[in-house]
């Protein structure tokens, strides 16, 4: 018994000796020898398998670089579906706008394949022309693309079609070469001498966002709803016998109750005037 308790107390610190030194020992070795060694081919992957294995900091810089790519990628994927969001609404935007156009194309064409099949019901003679644009200050005015280069004068009478029937649509103002400026039949600055279906005579004058009315009209004159309302051969600008709308409602006016007031539906609404037909100054026939 003490001879075994000799042998443990003799090999006993030999074999703590050696567990402790024996693993650092031995990583120092390959250490060494990993330094010295080429870095090239088998030896360079086996040194950095090594160094993952053994070094705790090389684990954790390797998931922290794996992280940050993964961060990385997941912005520029996240860039990448912005940007590709974002065109897709472009193309969006571009098809709807030309949709819009096509429409406005093909209701255009609608309306100038009426007009060239539509038989005036008088024989005037005159030019076709397109509204260019509106006056923003000023909605019932027009700017057309025709102007004293195609034969426009200013007074001259101005048509158009709505529901294919041709009706008075406005005057020209103004007219330079290639444009000219119609005043149309809401504006409060417009008149004309009118003749109700019963062959009384009024002035027809434009009253903006209100009723267009015709005054005048003699206080016992048989005046009723739906009536046709046309341009006088009294009328000093515009040829007679051009639809100018139908009478919508009747009223005393303020002279002395000595005559009727009447208000009129124009036969072109001021929205509707897209392409017009002026009358030339040689074109009537009175």
């Amino acid at each position: 018994m003490q001879g075994i308790a000799h042998k443990k107390k003799l090999y006993t610190p030999i074999d703590s000796w050696k567990r402790r030194w024996l693993l650092p020992g031995s990583f120092l070795l390959l250490s060494f020898l990993l330094m010295i060694l080429p870095l090239e081919g088998f030896i360079s992957s086996l040194k950095a398998v090594l160094s993952y294995i053994f070094i705790p900091q090389v684990r954790v810089s390797h998931s922290v670089v794996q992280y940050g790519q993964g961060v990385s990628n997941t912005v520029q994927e996240l860039l990448r579906a912005h940007y590709e969001n974002q065109q897709l609404k472009q193309e969006i935007e571009t098809a709807q706008l030309l949709s819009a156009q096509a429409t406005e194309v093909f209701a255009e064409n609608q309306r100038l394949t009426q007009l060239l099949k539509l038989p005036f019901s008088h024989p005037w003679r005159g030019v076709w022309a397109k509204v260019a644009y509106r006056e923003p200050t000023r909605w019932n005015t027009v700017i057309l693309d025709k102007g004293t280069a195609d034969g426009i004068k200013e007074r001259s009478a101005v048509i158009a079609v709505e529901n294919g029937q041709e009706g008075l649509a406005g005057v020209v103002v103004e007219a330079t070469e290639s444009t000219s400026k119609v005043l149309l039949v809401r504006d409060e600055e417009f008149s004309a001498a009118v003749r109700l279906e019963n062959g009384d005579e009024g002035l027809l004058v434009g009253n903006g966002p209100r009723p267009v009315q015709i005054k005048y009209i003699p206080l016992l004159a048989q005046v009723n709803k739906g009536d046709k309302v046309y341009t006088s051969l009294s009328s000093s600008v515009f040829p007679a016998g051009i639809l100018v709308g139908e009478v919508n409602e009747t009223y005393e006016g303020e002279n002395f109750q000595t005559a009727l007031t009447v208000n009129i539906t124009p036969q072109v609404r001021a929205s509707a005037v897209k392409e017009v037909f002026v009358i030339l100054e040689d074109g009537i026939k009175r």
